[in-house]
């Protein structure tokens, strides 16, 4: 199996020249494990003698929702906890006679539920997590379920909450026991980090109150509101912690260690679940901009600048890590350099 380190390696300092981000680290691989990988940049440009490194942790932001939101959803769906296709209000009290207990949690995974769109917590329900809670539970939706993919964090938020609600534990502690430790994934972690470990963190975007980069410290607004930890964003990770969950994905079978999620969860997630709806989604995963389904390359984004990507047919994989919210949230150069990455990845 080759890949164009070389043209990677090119495309990914490029960016670093156009500061589209401060640096990068990526990696691709299969089943068997890493096969290339690099490191690109700075970790922080107010430090330019620090070089970005492979062992560089990384704000995930959304890639929260499948690490910890997907793989403990799927490890409750496999032990037979949870069947998707039954509304929510049959089995959840907290949402039973709230316009939340008609949706299942397939519509969920696949944003088909009809929930509200982006909108930020505090200014809806205050600061108080149980007023966050009963909020997001209780909202009207905004559609009927199952007329329209609609993007929205709302749906991990609640699938958080419903994990923690089967499994009777707080989603870090179910997303590590299950799925972190036994993959070995021992960097992985909910936010605030200590200290020690922030040092090794990207910088993401300038806080106001702070006049200082945020280093260690969820970007997302809802995690740091919810004290870290919630089904939309808060998790750190490094790039080898992302390269065993993926390699997992690819062959659990013959993995070292087993985590929650097995290849039942991956084959169901990894299929289009959303029917003639556009546009196409799997559970959580959907596919590669500038790919079709049948060209079964599955991606998840996160806002501050991360990505991954996994194709069960062609056997690979591959992790983009950027901080490129340091300088700017606008979108389209990192969008730009993640389709040219995924290009090179796997065409």
């Amino acid at each position: 199996m080759t890949y164009r380190t070389d043209s990677i390696e090119q495309l990914l300092s490029e960016g670093v020249r156009d500061k589209v981000y401060p640096g990068a680290v990526w990696a691709v691989g299969d089943a068997a494990g890493i096969h290339a990988s690099g490191s690109t940049g700075v970790l922080d440009p107010d430090d330019p003698g620090t070089p970005m490194r492979p062992d560089t942790i990384f704000d995930a932001a959304s890639l929260t929702k499948i690490l910890a939101v997907w793989a403990s959803i799927g490890a409750l769906w496999e032990e037979g906890k949870l069947d998707l296709d039954i509304p929510l209000g049959t089995f959840w009290s907290e949402v039973d006679g709230h316009p939340l207990g008609v949706v299942t949690a397939r519509q969920l995974l696949t944003h088909t539920a009809g929930l509200p769109l982006r909108a930020q917590l505090k200014n809806l329900y205050g600061t108080d997590p149980q007023d966050v809670r009963d909020g997001v539970l209780h909202e009207a939706l905004h559609r009927p379920p199952g007329e329209a993919v609609e993007y929205t964090d709302r749906a991990a938020l609640i699938l958080g909450y419903l994990a923690e609600h089967l499994a009777d534990q707080r989603l870090d502690e179910l997303a590590t026991q299950r799925t972190w430790q036994p993959l070995g994934m021992h960097t992985t972690r909910f936010g605030p980090l200590p200290a020690e470990t922030a040092s090794r963190c990207a910088p993401t975007e300038l806080d106001p109150e702070t006049d200082a980069h945020l280093k260690g410290i969820a970007h997302d607004f809802s995690a740091r509101l919810l004290g870290g930890v919630c089904g939309i964003a808060g998790a750190f990770t490094v790039m080898d912690d992302l390269c065993a969950f993926l390699r997992y994905m690819l062959d659990p079978i013959n993995a070292p260690s087993r985590a929650g999620f097995g290849p039942a969860w991956t084959a169901e997630s990894l299929t289009i679940q959303t029917g003639d709806l556009q546009p196409v989604r799997g559970l959580f995963w959907h596919p590669a901009p500038g790919t079709t389904p049948t060209d079964d390359i599955w991606v998840h984004y996160g806002f501050t600048g991360t990505g991954m990507w996994i194709s069960p047919r062609q056997q690979r994989w591959a992790v983009l890590l950027t901080n490129k919210l340091y300088y700017t949230r606008d979108r389209q150069p990192l969008t730009d350099i993640r389709n040219a990455f995924r290009g090179l990845a796997f065409d």
